[in-house]
């Protein structure tokens, strides 16, 4: 099969005249790539959600798999072993306990739905991750690359973003493990922030003007380049689609205009915002999260490891005080700002790992990979909330109350985001695909 290369927008634009007209590095990457390659797949789907299209999600990745007893459901009963080196403290529901690094969670605790009864059948990242990601268990345990699309992609080709000029799909720095789009077309991938939020340099690539070519420069090339009139084909990696006549102009309008710009500038936050969230990585990267769904996008995720790993096979005491102070101080922070400013309805937030942690402590002083149970905190997108449910035996190690699974947190995120998870798409063999094979819901929060 031969390959054709890009060399040609629908309105005549060739690659060298955009580099001709020093426009080259401003829709060669990122962003304007991400339009062009979307443009370039296919037309979006004909199967359009019918619910109200300004709902959005923030799906926080605690990547590496968080231990059920340092976070959400400790033990405080249980024998040492079992019970882990952390204590446990009162929270806002009574009779209900979180770990002592959540007491800002544990106060809200009123405004959050925690599931103690997840559970699948696999305890390798990639396999695990994958089917909290995408709904499906990897084939290959060796993959690397999505087999199945993930939530936020399906979002990008359904729903698009809530506002014009904003990405649909971001995710905060990077993508997550299997956060990407497969077989739906790259341009359903995510836009990646690349940094996290506090870094002191903190720019997103190609929403600023290169070097050298300011607005009216800018305009006057605009201006050359809708002269062409050409028609040609471009392609993707994966296949030739037809380009869309509105790629250049969106493009364009992502660079130029205010939107995407306003969007990411979390340097116009007050001081007083960003202390609340929290002076790190995660803080800053949660907040950036909230700007954005708050300016348009529909689906943030944010890799929240960047203060460490959940992957707590050792010292999990001291590990789980690195990092869970920081994530309880966001969460909560995050949480609360959705419900005083009435966004709680709009935007649906979940922070889910792949997997739990062995119930017995072992002998380097941390957990193991355990599918077997496993927390998961949701919050907002007018979810009943101020409830535990479901529940692990006396030693957090299986369910033994309301046990759902991870395919049912995402049917979940798809009625939120008003998307039929009962929808079909063709694979790369021409298998039509569900975006979910497992779509119950969970019917205590609805």
């Amino acid at each position: 099969m031969k390959r054709y290369l890009c060399t040609e927008f629908r309105d005549g634009v060739t690659r060298r005249g955009l580099l001709q007209a020093g426009l080259g590095g401003v829709i060669g990457l990122s962003m304007p790539d991400l339009l062009r390659l979307q443009a370039a797949t296919s037309e979006r789907s004909e199967q359009k959600s019918a619910a109200p299209l300004d709902t959005a999600v923030i799906y926080l990745e605690q990547a590496g798999g968080p231990t059920q007893h340092e976070t959400y459901d400790p033990k405080p009963n249980a024998p040492a072993e079992y019970r882990g080196p952390l204590s446990a403290i009162p929270t806002a529901l009574p009779g209900v306990s979180f770990c002592e690094v959540m007491p800002m969670q544990a106060a809200i605790a009123d405004r959050l739905a925690i599931i103690r009864s997840m559970h699948h059948d696999s305890g390798s990242h990639g396999t695990s991750s994958h089917l909290t990601q995408t709904g499906y268990y990897l084939n290959d345990r060796q993959n690397r690359n999505n087999e199945m699309p993930c939530i936020g992609s399906f979002t990008t080709k359904l729903r698009g973003a809530n506002e014009p000029g904003v990405p649909a799909f971001v995710s905060i720095p990077l993508s997550m493990r299997f956060g990407r789009a497969a077989w739906l077309g790259k341009g359903n991938n995510p836009f990646e922030t690349s940094k996290s939020a506090d870094d002191t340099r903190f720019e997103v690539p190609n929403l600023t003007l290169l070097s050298g070519l300011d607005q009216d420069r800018l305009t006057d090339r605009r201006q050359l380049l809708s002269g062409f009139d050409a028609s040609r084909r471009i392609v993707d990696n994966h296949g030739a689609a037809d380009a869309t006549d509105d790629f250049t102009r969106q493009a364009f309008e992502m660079v130029t205009g205010d939107a995407a710009r306003s969007a990411f500038a979390i340097d116009e936050e007050n001081d007083a915002t960003r202390d609340r969230y929290g002076r790190n990585s995660i803080g800053q990267n949660v907040l950036l999260a909230k700007r954005l769904v708050e300016r348009g996008v529909t689906f943030v995720t944010v890799r929240a490891n960047t203060l460490g790993s959940w992957d707590d096979h050792g010292g999990i005491a001291a590990r789980m005080k690195a990092k869970g102070p920081g994530f309880d101080q966001a969460v909560a922070a995050l949480v609360g700002d959705l419900y005083d400013s009435g966004l709680d309805r709009k935007v649906m937030v979940v922070a889910m790992g792949e997997f739990g942690r062995t119930p017995r402590i072992n002998r380097n002083a941390g957990r193991d990979h355990w599918g077997q149970v496993m927390s998961v905190m949701l919050s907002g997108g007018g979810l009943k909330v101020g409830q535990v449910i479901g529940a692990s035996d006396s030693h957090g190690g299986t369910p033994v109350e309301s046990p759902y699974r991870p395919e049912n947190v995402l049917a979940v995120l798809y009625r939120h985001l008003g998307i039929d998870s009962s929808l079909t798409f063709p694979d790369n063999a021409g298998r039509p695909r569900y975006l979910l094979e497992r779509r119950e819901l969970i019917s205590e929060l609805i």
